[in-house]
């Protein structure tokens, strides 16, 4: 998980480990969470899927950023 500071809100980009079975690579499910003053503003469902836990974290504070632009 990885988090940062964007226009007054706490935003975290989340990465949730996949693998249906051994012999099939490593995935990386990509969400994001929007949190104020420590409460939940939004979070969203699934973003899609990386190959590295990096790639899915930064998916998931690109998103937070992209809905805060829109709504904040």
């Amino acid at each position: 998980m990885e988090s940062e500071r964007y226009s007054g809100y706490s935003v975290w980009g989340h990465a949730i480990r996949q693998q249906a079975d051994i012999l099939q690579p490593e995935r990386f499910a990509a969400s994001g969470t929007i949190t104020r003053n420590g409460k939940l503003i939004e979070a969203s469902g699934v973003l899609g899927y990386f190959h590295t836990e990096d790639e899915a974290q930064h998916a998931g504070l690109d998103w937070a950023r992209a809905w805060i632009d829109n709504h904040g």
